[in-house]
């Protein structure tokens, strides 16, 4: 009986992440050198791996299993949707594109570090949203509420976080990678667009007044 591709490899990617974090918990040098870090992207060594493999390391069990969970239980939408090199194109485009974005903002700070896949299952997670944005999620496992707006409370939230430094958390990251993962979402199926125009749309205007303060910012 042959292998299905579309339910291993997104068992293989979660699988791979946890074996690396699991690494990076003990073995620091590992940690130090596959971060997420702006002064050895943009200074002499350019490791632009590090937009990759930082999305393999995370801070504690309780951050990998978090974002572990979330991957695995929205994969299966996006595959069935899009096919499963469509969702890894999502997946790791989301990634990238949220490493850029942090990279930006935070281009003339070479301490600034970062870990973790969020960038990549926040994209996963929004592209779910831009095909079923009145599904009903369940926010912290418990409280109900429409993808739809949970999508416009997030973008929101994670844009007060990336303008107040709230928190420890890649805020910056996790707008980049939703970004990715609606626009994503909508050029692979575009009537997305015209069936959930309403949705998007509003979902749509966090990321403007996103894009407006990344381009203002200096």
């Amino acid at each position: 009986m042959a292998l299905d591709i579309t339910s291993i490899l997104p068992l293989v990617i979660i699988a791979l992440t946890v074996l690396t974090s699991i690494k990076g918990f003990s073995d620091m040098a590992f940690f130090d050198r596959y971060k997420f870090n702006v002064g050895a992207i943009l200074g002499k060594s350019k490791q632009w791996d590090r937009l990759l493999t930082s999305a393999t390391l995370h801070g504690d069990y309780m951050h990998l299993i978090f974002n572990m969970m979330t991957l695995y239980f929205f994969s299966d939408v996006i595959i069935a949707t899009f096919g499963i090199w469509k969702y890894l194109a999502i997946y790791f485009i989301s990634i990238i594109g949220g490493g850029l974005l942090s990279l930006w903002v935070h281009r003339k700070e070479y301490y600034y570090s970062a870990i973790g896949a969020s960038g990549g299952v926040v994209g996963i997670l929004f592209a779910a949203i831009a095909i079923y944005p009145d599904m009903t999620l369940g926010v912290m496992f418990v409280i109900p509420m429409k993808g739809w707006i949970f999508g416009i409370a997030y973008l929101a939230y994670s844009i007060y976080g990336m303008q107040t430094r709230q928190g420890n958390i890649g805020h910056d990251a996790h707008l980049g990678g939703a970004a990715i993962g609606l626009i994503l979402a909508i050029v692979f199926e575009p009537m997305i667009l015209k069936v959930n125009m309403l949705y998007v749309g509003v979902m749509t205007l966090p990321l403007i007044i996103l894009a407006y303060l990344v381009l203002k910012k200096k």
